[in-house]
């Protein structure tokens, strides 16, 4: 499944917030993760999250974006591979192919499973 690309310009942004701010965790809800987030909430009246918010601005701002959309488990078109793109495009055009009655459910099913092994 697709996720909306994370922008770490943003994350760095939320993150540098919770190490000067009182309250900390504001990136991970950001970056989907609402359980750690809730644990740096909980933790701000101490130094942890703090430092491990300092820690993260600096970790998101010195990854390139294609590490960050990976690491952030947003797939994009430029993150997938090529072989994937290229798969999920035959994979579309069989679908059209059978919607329109040009091949049999048999020979679509065949040529589906031999798409996906090739990308698996």
């Amino acid at each position: 499944m697709l996720s909306k690309p994370k922008d770490r310009r943003i994350a760095a942004l939320l993150a540098l917030a919770g190490a000067i701010l009182p309250v900390s965790g504001f990136h991970k809800f950001y970056m989907g993760q609402p359980k750690w987030g809730i644990l740096y909430v909980l933790l701000s009246a101490t130094m942890i999250p703090k430092v491990a918010s300092a820690i993260e601005a600096v970790w998101y701002l010195f990854q390139d974006s294609d590490e960050f959309a990976q690491w952030s488990g947003a797939v994009t078109q430029k993150t997938m591979p090529i072989q994937t793109i290229a798969a999920a495009d035959a994979l579309r055009q069989l679908e059209q192919l059978r919607l329109e009655g040009l091949v049999s459910e048999y020979e679509f099913e065949q040529k589906r499973r031999q798409l996906l092994d090739r990308i698996g």
